[in-house]
C-alpha cells in the first residue's frame, strides 16, 4: 500500500481532448470510466491512458513539435515525448474507435491498434495535436500517474465511434453546460486550460502536483 514516506512510482500516461464548436458552443467528447475499474471508476473522462512499448516503435506521420519536448518531463528525449502523444492516440482509438491519422506507414507493429491503422494505410498525426499540460495523481494514492494532456480539432478526427467496454455512455460534452457528469478535479481543470487557450490566453502549459497534500500548479 502507498504511504507518504514510501509512495508509489507514477506511471507515464496520456490523454487526449477532443472538441468541437457545435451550437452548444465548444464540446468535447468523453466517456464515463466503467464501475468497476480500479482507479476513478464510474467518473467522466477524456480517452486515454499508460504509454506502452508499441508506442515507442511505431512510426507517426510526421513529428511532434519539437518545442513540446521540454514541457513533457522526458529529460529532454524527443523520442519519449512522441511516445507519450502516441499513446494518447493509440488509447483513443482503443477506447472510442476516433482516428487521428494521415497517409502514411505505421510500421511493423503487432499491437492491434496500430495494425487497423496499417490496414488503413494510415500513420498517427502527432503534427495535429496541441499540449495543454500535465498531472501527477497525489503520493497517497494506491494507483498514480504521471498523466498528460494533448487536444486535437474534431475536423482532424476520422473513424466511427466504437466503444471496447473500457468506456461508458461515450458523448459529446458541452464544456460550459457538463450536465452535473460526475469528473475528477484535474479534468475540470482541463478543461478550463483547453479554453484558456482556444480563447487565445494561457499559452504557458500547468504541471499540477501535490505537496504535503495540498495542489501545486506551476507554469512551464
Amino acid at each position: 500500500m502507498s504511504t507518504v514516506n514510501n509512495p508509489v512510482t507514477p506511471r507515464d500516461a496520456a490523454s487526449l481532448i477532443v472538441y468541437r464548436t457545435s451550437r452548444n458552443g465548444t464540446e468535447v467528447f468523453m466517456g464515463r470510466r466503467y464501475k468497476k475499474a480500479r482507479f476513478q471508476p464510474d467518473v467522466y473522462v477524456f480517452p486515454g491512458g499508460m504509454i506502452e512499448r508499441c508506442d515507442h516503435i511505431a512510426r507517426a506521420g510526421g513529428p511532434l513539435d519539437k518545442t513540446l519536448t521540454a514541457k513533457l518531463a522526458v529529460a529532454g528525449s524527443h523520442r519519449r515525448a512522441q511516445a507519450l502523444a502516441l499513446a494518447a492516440i493509440r488509447e483513443t482509438f482503443e477506447e472510442t474507435g476516433l482516428i487521428v491519422g494521415v497517409p502514411g506507414d505505421i510500421g511493423p507493429s503487432s499491437n492491434e491498434a496500430w495494425s487497423s491503422y496499417r490496414d488503413l494505410g494510415l500513420a498517427p498525426a502527432l503534427a495535429k495535436l496541441g499540449y495543454l499540460g500535465r498531472a501527477i495523481t497525489p503520493s497517497a494514492q494506491s494507483i498514480r500517474f504521471h498523466a498528460r494532456f494533448f487536444y486535437v480539432d474534431a475536423s482532424e478526427i476520422t473513424g466511427d465511434i466504437t466503444p471496447n467496454g473500457e468506456l461508458e455512455d461515450l458523448q459529446w460534452v458541452a464544456v460550459d453546460n457538463p450536465k452535473n457528469l460526475s469528473m475528477m478535479k484535474i479534468t475540470l481543470f482541463m478543461l478550463e486550460t483547453l479554453m484558456d487557450r482556444l480563447g487565445g490566453a494561457g499559452k504557458k502549459s500547468p504541471f499540477i502536483y501535490f505537496r504535503n497534500g495540498k495542489p501545486r500548479t506551476i507554469y512551464q
